[in-house]
């Protein structure tokens, strides 16, 4: 009862219509998301390692459904609950290249301005040349042919408040596996750069942007950069390690004191109810961003190939739904965000550890495929 008066309360605070009885979203959808929890619930069973997933599924600006399965810690051994904290992990990005928007949508900048033209230290690249100039789009779309992660010991170490400075002692030890523009290639040092260029065009701190811009207007209340003291106790205890070692609590209670400058990239602590809010803004239920803005964040902006990349999303369209979404691991946690541009289903899943028999892809896209049959 009372995780359900929460669920109520938060939905409420959004502004969203919430289903209160299997009548209002149908006894098939409500039969599909029973099935669904009763599948995770196995999953956590199988798994054997105390951990937890947590969920929220979204139609439109409605909530189907938001619960949790397993304990947030080994050690309380105490339910996770709707409250329960994450780590997105990767999803963070989606956040960056959204506030991006928002400052091209001011217009502060365009989408096609060379980084350097607002962030000189970029000139700094292993191998940067006028020919190789970089833009906001090729690093919003993983297309600026920089490697993955900077050659520079500890760069993803350190304080949250060092960010920027392990950022900008990043580039001189970040080369180009290929050139800018010619294909898709994930770089997680590029999001780094990103989320700093951003923040100097505007002139404001990365940080607070993503707070006053989008945390605080969306009603995010559960969502950080750094968790405080007083909400420590909804925090999930990550678990990594695994599929067949021992279990590693250590990492992931390391990296909660600071990734370096994994901030723009992988820094935000959030729920599935709060991602759900995130997701009506790129829905368009929540006027932060632009019509237009919304679908050029949503349209491929990849060269042609296996991988299809929008702008901060991951986009897949095959066998009747056409998706948005991103993943997300660190050390003892994953996540999932997607939704059908379609029909609007969309499914939040957070993980409090790395390996399990949950395919979170799959399981959100397995769902989405079935609840999206109940209209055709």
């Amino acid at each position: 009862m009372k995780n359900s008066l929460l669920v109520l309360f938060l939905i409420l605070s959004i502004g969203c219509e919430v289903s209160t009885n299997q009548n209002d979203v149908g006894n098939n959808a409500a039969s599909i998301i029973a099935e669904f929890k009763k599948q995770l619930q196995k999953d956590i069973a199988d798994d054997n390692i105390n951990g937890s997933i947590s969920y929220a599924i979204v139609k439109g600006n409605k909530i189907l459904g938001a619960n949790a399965v397993g304990v947030a810690s080994i050690e309380t051994n105490i339910p996770a609950d709707t409250s329960t904290i994450y780590r997105t992990g990767s999803i963070s990005k989606s956040f960056t290249a959204f506030l991006m928007m928002q400052v091209i949508q001011d217009g502060t900048i365009k989408l096609e301005d060379p980084v350097e033209n607002y962030f000189p230290e970029i000139r700094n690249l292993n191998g940067y040349s006028d020919s190789r100039k970089i833009t906001f789009q090729q690093l919003a779309s993983h297309t600026s042919g920089l490697i993955r992660e900077p050659d520079m010991e500890n760069a993803a170490a350190g304080p949250i408040e060092e960010w920027e400075s392990k950022i900008l002692a990043s580039i001189p030890n970040t080369s180009f596996q290929t050139e800018p523009g010619e294909r898709y290639s994930y770089s997680n040092i590029g999001f780094g750069i990103l989320g700093l260029a951003v923040s100097r065009a505007a002139g404001e701190s990365f940080l607070n942007m993503v707070e006053e811009r989008i945390f605080q207007p969306l009603n995010m209340n559960n969502s950080f950069f750094v968790v405080p003291e007083e909400r420590l106790k909804d925090l999930s205890k990550g678990l990594g390690g695994g599929p067949m070692g021992d279990l590693d609590t250590e990492r992931p209670a390391r990296e909660h004191t600071g990734r370096g400058y994994k901030v723009p990239n992988g820094g935000i602590y959030s729920t599935p109810l709060d991602l759900s809010k995130f997701m009506l803004a790129n829905t368009g239920y929540k006027d932060l961003l632009s019509k237009d803005h919304l679908t050029l964040m949503q349209t491929i902006q990849t060269p042609e190939g296996r991988q299809t990349y929008g702008l901060g999303f991951s986009l897949y369209q095959d066998l009747g739904i056409s998706t948005v979404g991103h993943g997300g691991s660190v050390a003892g946690y994953t996540a999932h965000f997607i939704f059908d541009k379609e029909s609007e289903y969309g499914v939040i899943l957070m993980r409090n550890f790395n390996w399990g028999n949950t395919n979170l892809n799959l399981r959100s896209v397995s769902l989405i495929r079935k609840l999206k049959k109940l209209e055709q």
